[in-house]
């Protein structure tokens, strides 16, 4: 079985939102197309408390964009981003969210953020997206959603390291290219690990 997996697309990364990808509004047509082809759909949210540690506003003197430890890992501090509860963090309303039939919340841990749909950063928490896909029988999943080049990307790498055929499909994606070419390398890293990538 082939689950479909809609990664984070909440108004805080649309347009206008405080983290809003570039052009990520254009996915959510595609994604109500594609949405009806699966009989398990799955979404991933942020759902983080008011002081998650990957906000700029946690840490003083520093800003968005800025890179600092927290916990064994190196992380880019956001804006106040997807806080539980908040506007922010709901599903767009003109996502079909009707056809969803799981929902999984990630960084919920305040220390640690969680860019893959299956794990927190620091690989130790686990969301329930694994256990979710193997008790549905689902041996190959299609990700589509935000951003290409931080949560499409990590899930996708943890997929294939999970055993999971693992596709990407690029019409249904955007990215934030905090660094520019950073969603072309996101590509070529998951294409190097055996993610398909189609149009």
């Amino acid at each position: 079985m082939i689950a479909l997996i809609i990664i984070d697309v909440q108004n805080d990364f649309l347009p206008g939102g405080a983290l809003g990808v570039p052009q990520g509004d254009e996915v959510i047509p595609v994604i109500n197309r594609l949405i009806p082809e699966y009989s398990m759909v799955i979404a991933t949210a942020d759902w983080h408390p008011a002081d998650h540690q990957s906000f700029a506003s946690q840490h003083a003197v520093r800003k968005v964009g800025d890179i600092v430890p927290l916990g064994e890992t190196q992380q880019v501090l956001w804006p106040d981003h997807c806080v539980q509860g908040t506007l922010g963090s709901d599903f767009s309303d003109k996502l079909d969210t009707q056809r969803i039939n799981h929902v999984v919340r990630k960084g919920t841990n305040r220390d640690v953020d969680s860019y893959s749909g299956f794990f927190d950063n620091d690989g130790r928490g686990a969301t329930g997206l694994e256990s979710l896909l193997r008790e549905s029988g689902i041996q190959e999943v299609h990700l589509v959603g935000l951003a290409t080049d931080y949560c499409v990307k990590f899930t996708a790498l943890d997929a294939v390291k999970l055993g999971f055929q693992t596709k990407v499909i690029q019409e249904a994606v955007r990215g934030v290219d905090l660094q520019s070419g950073d969603c072309e390398r996101a590509f070529a890293e998951m294409r190097d690990i055996g993610v398909d990538i189609v149009a």
